[in-house]
């Protein structure tokens, strides 16, 4: 707001000019970022202008914290929020109510698989050399649980139609991101950008990393990085 002693200090032709410059002045210059390392501003560098869009987030955790969609849902994008922890869709229900919010796990087949929860729920896993890994790093496990696991195909048959336009999906399943990609029909659900999380990544080693050939043989692109994430662009665009 300017003050009145700017106004009796300046001609009236300066202050008027002054006026209209800041019609073209944004309200601001950043966007604020929910996920871990920025993914969400890459994905908005691509769909800056898009308005409605559609996305599915595998491990979703939390409605807002480490979400890579949450930025989206806010401009009116819509989706499927897919997470292991019991009880973890209430919150989504209540904050992300727009959404299909659905408590499951998603492996390779469907079978019966431990879950450890530990102490922060981001950190969650069905793998347990990683959750070894974790207490060694002086996280706790606070209860171990049996779940029965489906596949990625089954779940967005059961939600989706196969003509479904996905703008992107984000998978981060603490270890066992490359059988959740195994596990769908690319030839059926196939979305424009994938996020994966991979921590072994190395990029002078891409030929070699598992996650990268499966995709590729997908007709996937390697599109970007983040500290922990891949992200891949369908060739087909």
């Amino acid at each position: 707001m300017i003050s009145r002693q700017f106004k009796t200090l300046v001609p009236s032709f300066m202050y008027s000019a002054f006026q209209e410059y800041k019609l073209f002045i944004p309200k601001s210059y950043s966007n604020r970022s929910y996920s871990q390392d920025g993914e969400d501003m890459i994905l908005n560098s691509i769909f800056d202008f898009k308005k409605k869009g559609f996305y599915v987030d595998i491990g979703a955790h939390h409605p807002k914290r480490f979400s890579n969609t949450y930025f989206f849902y806010k401009k009116g994008w819509s989706g499927i929020n897919v997470d292991a922890m019991p009880g973890s869709m209430k919150f989504f229900k209540k904050i992300r109510s727009r959404d299909i919010n659905i408590e499951a796990a998603i492996a390779k087949a469907s079978t019966e698989m431990t879950f450890f929860i530990f102490d922060d729920a981001a950190l969650n896993t069905f793998e347990r050399d990683l959750a070894q890994q974790r207490i060694s790093q002086g996280y706790k496990i606070v209860k171990e649980k049996k779940i029965f696991t489906t596949t990625l195909q089954e779940l967005l048959s059961q939600n989706l139609v196969a003509t479904s336009q996905i703008d992107f999906m984000s998978i981060d399943v603490e270890g066992l991101d490359l059988e959740v990609i195994q596990s769908n029909n690319w030839q059926v659900f196939r979305p424009n950008y994938l996020l994966i999380e991979c921590l072994n990544f190395h990029i002078n080693n891409i030929q070699s990393n598992e996650t990268y050939k499966f995709l590729r043989e997908q007709g996937y692109d390697f599109f970007a990085k983040t500290c922990r994430t891949l992200i891949f662009q369908n060739s087909k665009l």
